[in-house]
């Protein structure tokens, strides 16, 4: 039986990691919470990775903003605890799937990142993400996955999509950003695509490093927007675009963080799928009908 721990399992990805982890018998999962464990905390980490043969590690700092005056911070989350998890791992020959972002770049690219593109992130939580990356390369080369993604959003948890969803019924009309490019991405699909990176590892078929997580093709906030209302029975014409310098934000964001997808395929996994598709079955699950807002 394998053996796994999820970090960060009350979080929006990590709640799907332990749901599409549970639905088989051969696997047995250990769910740790903020509660159940303090990442920042060696000791601690030691001795919650002793005895799994797989860390899923989607504990973060996704404060954004707040990371911007809370660096260090941010970084003892984002960078320090996923070097403690590193060094856990390198002791146990554990394996370590490490979620990271697509905010490691500079956002000055016109097209798709490759996995090996230079990094150069603008905020500072970009930078502490990127610490993240840098400490599994380091201390665990060989046994080390960083997969990134972007924009995400699920079931659990406040993202642009259930915002969009409850202000839709309070608004008339939506101001939207149009002038950042990325890629809406299901939590739960990231969810199924980690989980068939960790089996690809334990088979010796995924070759340790840099995957990129995102669902396939790209838009902007204002298109995604616009989807969510077209694919909920709504007017997407109530959504106006506009210009991220009208909407100010404590933290600078890319404008363009499209990722690539080419280290799927030699790790023998199909490459994502198209991201309209994914929040057409979404947005079906949040309730049962296409629309409904997340409980609660």
């Amino acid at each position: 039986m394998t053996r796994l721990l999820v970090t960060g399992a009350g979080g929006m990805l990590g709640r799907d990691l332990v749901t599409v982890l549970r639905a088989r018998p051969d696997r047995s999962v250990t769910a740790a919470t903020r509660a159940d464990l303090d990442v920042t905390d060696p000791d601690a980490v030691r001795d919650a990775v002793a005895g799994h043969d797989v860390v899923l590690n989607a504990a973060a700092w996704t404060d954004v903003d707040g990371a911007q005056t809370r660096e260090r911070d941010a970084t003892a989350v984002n960078g320090d605890a996923v070097a403690h998890l590193a060094r856990a791992c390198a002791a146990t020959g554990a394996r370590l799937v490490h979620v990271s972002t697509d905010y490691v770049f500079g956002g000055d690219a016109t097209r798709p990142y490759p996995e090996d593109a230079p990094t150069g992130p603008v905020n500072a939580y970009g930078r502490s993400k990127l610490a993240g990356e840098r400490a599994v390369a380091r201390l665990l080369p060989e046994r080390g996955y960083v997969v990134r993604t972007a924009w995400l959003y699920g079931a659990h948890g406040r993202n642009f999509v259930t915002t969009v969803l409850r202000l839709a019924a309070d608004r008339d009309r939506l101001d939207v950003v149009a002038d950042q490019h990325g890629q809406p991405t299901w939590s739960y699909r990231l969810a199924e695509r980690l989980v068939a990176l960790a089996d690809a590892a334990l088979a010796g078929d995924a070759a340790p490093g840099v995957y990129h997580g995102t669902a396939s093709g790209e838009t902007t906030w204002y298109g995604l927007a616009r989807a969510v209302f077209a694919l909920s029975g709504l007017d997407p014409a109530r959504v106006r675009p506009t210009t991220g310098d009208r909407v100010p934000r404590p933290a600078p964001r890319p404008r363009y963080s499209v990722l690539a997808h080419d280290r799927w395929a030699a790790a023998k996994l199909p490459p994502p799928g198209d991201w309209h598709t994914d929040l057409a079955e979404a947005l079906t699950d949040l309730d049962g009908r296409p629309g409904a807002p997340p409980p609660g």
